[in-house]
């Protein structure tokens, strides 16, 4: 009996001597994530900072404080109420861009640096704000933004603390205010609409006139061309006439018949207003006189009567 409850006591404090071992190890090694850092403190007091990868500790000796995200960290804080130089209250979002570039500062030198950030973007933004007015405010963003990042970035550097990027995401004016700024601008895009209406009714008509005047002249131009060629047209068609007829060689007698068939078609038209009676249709008509028995007396009366028709 004795043995047998001396191997469980041996059996129990061997086990108990395990678990301490674990323990011991498990507290002894630790390790570090890829862009986190810890901080190593020896009896309460500063020993090192931890970089990612494996390490092993001093059991009861040394302690890891929480570990710190090295990355570049976005925070968005709630709006706050600006005051601007011209007595008008809005309300601005800020978001700050930062990242901890000193694990031990960042532990050591402030208590959360992230309530401190936010505190410190506040106060900064009163006073760069409060100097502008409403429209300088709004129109400003970029300088403001630059203003931000250089208070915070020189306050929040012995914090370990890096600020590149401060945005503001809105800046809210009053609602009176964006009442008068919405009727503006509508104001704004009326006179906008009716300039635009009245430059494009102005060349409209200049373009509408301008046509005109084009198609009068392209007209006048055709009109011209067609009296031309159709004055070339008759003006050839009396000269091959003429050559034919001069080619065949005609008696005066024929001449004269010919005449005589063509003054109806002459006298039809309504702007003739002179007949041209060629030398040869008197000789013709005195031949026809002549032909006819009559004598020269009669042949030039009966000239002088065609002659008296024609005019």
């Amino acid at each position: 009996m004795g043995d047998g409850a001396g191997a469980i006591v041996w059996l129990f404090v061997v086990l108990v001597l395990l678990i301490f071992v674990v323990i011991v190890l498990v507290r002894s090694v630790r390790i570090i994530p890829q862009a986190r850092a810890g901080v190593v403190e020896r009896l309460g007091k500063y020993q090192r900072t931890l970089n990612p990868g494996l390490t092993v500790l001093i059991p009861f000796v040394d302690r890891l404080l929480p570990l710190l995200d090295l990355r570049e960290q976005v925070v968005s804080f709630p709006p706050q109420p600006v005051i601007t130089e011209d007595n008008l209250v809005v309300s601005i979002d800020t978001v700050v861009y930062f990242q901890v570039t000193d694990p031990r500062a960042a532990t050591y030198e402030i208590a959360n640096y992230i309530q401190a950030v936010e505190q410190l973007t506040t106060t900064t933004l009163r006073n760069v704000v409060g100097g502008l007015n409403l429209e300088e405010a709004l129109t400003s963003r970029d300088q403001i933004n630059g203003q931000l990042r250089g208070v915070l970035d020189e306050a929040t550097g012995r914090w370990g603390i890096r600020v590149s990027r401060v945005e503001l995401k809105a800046i809210d004016p009053p609602l009176s205010i964006q009442d008068s700024m919405e009727k503006q601008m509508r104001a704004e895009r009326d006179r906008r609409a009716a300039i635009l209406t009245a430059e494009g009714t102005k060349q409209s008509a200049i373009l509408t006139a301008e046509g005109e005047r084009q198609s009068s002249i392209l007209k006048a131009e055709g009109d011209a061309k067609a009296a031309i060629l159709r004055a070339d047209g008759e003006s050839q068609a009396i000269q091959k006439v003429f050559d034919a007829i001069h080619k065949g060689n005609p008696t005066q007698k024929l001449l004269a018949y010919q005449y005589l068939q063509t003054l109806p078609k002459i006298a039809s038209g309504s702007s003739n207003k002179l007949w041209i009676i060629p030398s040869e249709v008197g000789e013709a008509l005195k031949g026809i006189g002549n032909v006819l028995g009559g004598s020269n007396g009669d042949t030039d009366d009966a000239s002088d009567v065609a002659n008296d028709a024609a005019l």
